[in-house]
């Protein structure tokens, strides 16, 4: 799990994504407000990530992980985004990440928005 994380918290704040790919199982399903996808390759190629706004700043409060078994994990992260130039407040935006790993990889991550 806390390669994953370093994974995602990496894509988030610099756009480049290719750390997340490997952790991912090939049947992946991936679940977020915006799409579903199936399959590591639709994730890969169908997947409109975005990169962070060159304007700002993205700053992480991660809780911990929970067992929800079966294989299953769930975590909170805040996500606190602030203007590049002066430091100030823009945004701040909590989602809940729910993850299934199978054999070593995620096959099944869902993010919702939770605040």
């Amino acid at each position: 799990m806390r390669r994953f994380q370093d994974a995602l918290e990496h894509a988030a704040k610099t756009g480049d994504w290719k750390l997340v790919y490997p952790c991912l199982a090939e049947d992946v399903e991936w679940n977020t407000p915006q799409r579903s996808l199936a399959g590591v390759e639709r994730v890969e190629h169908d997947l409109n990530w975005g990169s962070p706004p060159e304007h700002l700043d993205l700053e992480f409060e991660v809780g911990e992980w929970i067992d929800l078994g079966g294989g299953r994990a769930a975590v909170d992260v805040d996500q606190t985004w602030l203007m590049r130039d002066f430091g100030e407040f823009a945004y701040r935006r909590k989602r809940r990440i729910e993850i299934t790993i199978h054999d070593g990889k995620i096959s099944r991550y869902e993010m919702k928005f939770i605040g």
